[in-house]
């Protein structure tokens, strides 16, 4: 009797759910098991019904929400009319990858593994909980339940007789060919990869390349911290969008680090190839033009310039030619190295071509074919809008705070995308950047009378800013801004703006300078000084709450602000200031919009 085919399907937001899925691949192709992997969206969710053998991989974003790649797929499953017995002849298992600093740690898997069980699906193993905070990562969790997860697969389904397991060092074949061309094709990549229907709005499979109109530095010459202005002009775009949402932008790798990579790996820039799947049913990446350059492969789609993770090394080891690296290369992808490795790479923010360096002899006979299985594509950046259409019609503009800091490495870490956009000059010739925009998580009332509270130190305000200029342009009062930074005059945006709205009565500002005095003082400890107004305005009035910045001390120190107000003001106990702020937030008159 033939084995299933095992399918894996994954829900991903920054990559990690991704590449587990792939391990998991991987590994079950080692034990001759035939298996698929792919995105929950991409797979049509009827199907599943016909699958004996499912592992779903999925992460948590921001506030217990499911990835965007499968939230068509969640909307399906959690329909009501659903049988109990739709999935009685599937056997599951559910791996989630969460974060224990937030409340709802994986709470995508949990909730999918409830359901799943209430179709009449059978789970294989209770869910796994892969933890950010665990000093050895998601790994920690993951090791033990994937090696759980095989003795019960092989259990079920035995792979063939005589036939062991490919052993850890033997490499797999790659998941395409590279087949260089004679002749170098006509036309650029920018062509073939330009949005072919005008009519549908531009997505990331079809960006609108948008001309920068202008690239400003806003923060003080001697602030530590470059931030900047940016203009697009999005005229003939079909792009619209309202206060709260975010433009995704696909950055490039620097050009300097592209013809290092290609020198490390003996490519020539200008070769030319086309793509093919050695598998019937894997389909070649959409973004990737045919046929296709070396420099265009690097530049805009190998993330370089990322920090590797463990199966990066784990499929270096299998290609290098080096007894020395290749130990080496072993050592760290295998579960005993996995300190050693955090201490190597995920610490000090090393990147993959920064790691290529490190092993110039293993970096130098990669196949070309390998390069799509060894390196993840780059992902796009989601920057919060800071304008309004009816402010600046034709106009998309963001608050960008480049990113660059210092780790024991001696070269500055830098943000690929931040860097990237910082580097473009309109004013040295035309700048073009593929970009496309989707629904934020922040949703503003559009009652003419409900007053908003905004709480937005730092590039925080950008989507305050949004709201703002559109709900002016309605004649929507009731604008309250809390906005937070360093210096007054270093890194105060957009104070010219704010001083005249306040003028024509339209917005009532408070900010905190953290730097200004002895004690620093910060946008919660104004909210706490402003507690009767805020009650006020909550409770009396049906205000909305909205918060936005930094995720690591600020949402806390907010959270605490207004229960201390409920306390003092509403004469709340604690437990009914906690209940009261929960209320707000299933109402959606509390909303919070945090990056790490």
């Amino acid at each position: 009797m033939s084995s299933p085919r095992l399918l894996v399907l994954f829900g991903s937001q920054t990559g990690t759910a991704e590449d587990v899925s792939e391990r998991l691949g991987r590994e079950a192709r080692r034990r001759r098991l035939g298996c698929r992997v792919q995105a929950l969206d991409s797979y049509p969710v009827v199907n599943l019904i016909n699958e004996p053998l499912v592992i779903f991989v999925c992460a948590t974003t921001g506030q217990g929400d499911p990835p965007d790649n499968m939230k068509n797929f969640w909307r399906f499953l959690f329909r009501k009319h659903l049988p109990s017995t739709s999935l009685c002849q599937m056997d599951f298992a559910v791996l989630g990858l969460g974060d224990s600093a937030y409340a709802k740690f994986n709470f995508v898997a949990k909730k999918l593994h409830r359901r799943l069980l209430q179709l009449g699906a059978t789970a294989l193993l209770p869910v796994c909980l892969g933890d950010d905070q665990h000093e050895l990562g998601p790994d920690a969790a993951v090791d033990p339940w994937l090696h759980s997860l095989w003795e019960k697969v092989l259990g079920l389904h035995p792979g063939p007789l005589r036939l062991g397991v490919i052993p850890p060092g033997v490499p797999l074949p790659s998941k395409f060919t590279l087949q260089f061309l004679q002749e170098a094709p006509t036309g650029s990549e920018e062509q073939r990869v330009a949005r072919t229907d005008p009519q549908s709005p531009p997505s990331e499979l079809q960006p609108f390349l948008a001309h920068m109109v202008t690239n400003q530095r806003v923060t003080g010459p001697s602030h530590f911290q470059d931030v900047r202005l940016i203009e697009f002009d999005i005229s003939g775009s079909g792009i619209s969008f309202a206060a709260g949402d975010v433009v995704l932008i696909q950055p490039q790798n620097a050009a300097s680090h592209v013809q290092q990579f290609c020198q490390l790996l003996g490519l020539d820039p200008e070769w030319c190839f086309t793509l093919r799947p050695r598998e019937p049913d894997v389909s070649c990446p959409t973004r990737l033009p045919q046929p296709c350059s070396v420099r265009h492969l690097v530049s805009q789609h190998l993330d370089i310039a990322g920090v590797p993770r463990r199966s990066f090394f784990e499929q270096l080891a299998c290609l290098s030619p080096s007894e020395l690296e290749r130990d080496k290369l072993l050592e760290l992808s295998s579960a005993a190295g996995q300190e050693e490795l955090s201490q190597y790479c995920s610490r000090p923010r090393r990147t993959t071509l920064e790691v290529l360096c490190d092993f110039p002899c293993t970096a130098a006979a990669i196949p070309p074919d390998y390069l799509l299985d060894l390196i993840p594509v780059i992902r796009p950046r989601a920057f919060s809008i800071a304008s309004s259409l009816l402010a600046h019609p034709s106009r998309l503009q963001i608050l960008v705070a480049v990113v660059q800091y210092q780790t024991r490495l001696k070269e500055p870490r830098r943000g690929l995308c931040s860097s990237w956009l910082a580097s473009l000059d309109p004013g040295q010739g035309p700048v073009q950047v593929p970009l496309w925009v989707r629904p934020g998580s922040l949703t503003f009332p559009e009652t003419p009378d409900t007053p908003v509270i905004m709480v937005g130190p730092g590039t925080g305000v950008a989507p305050f800013r949004a709201a703002i200029q559109e709900r002016v342009a309605q004649g929507q009062a009731g604008n309250f801004l809390f906005f937070g930074c360093r210096w007054r005059d270093q890194d105060f945006y957009w104070e010219a703006e704010w001083k005249e709205l306040e003028k024509r009565g339209c917005l009532t500002l408070v900010t905190a300078f953290s730097r200004e005095q002895e004690q620093k003082v910060y946008v919660q400890h104004r909210l706490r000084e402003l507690g009767p107004l805020l009650w006020e305005l909550l409770d009396r009035r049906g205000a909305y709450f909205y918060l936005a910045g930094n995720a690591k001390y600020m949402p806390a120190g907010v959270s605490e602000a207004l229960t201390s107000v409920f306390q003092e003001e509403g004469g709340l106990s604690g437990p009914d200031a906690a209940a009261y702020l929960a209320r707000l937030q299933r109402a959606l008159r509390l909303q919070t919009e945090t990056w790490a």
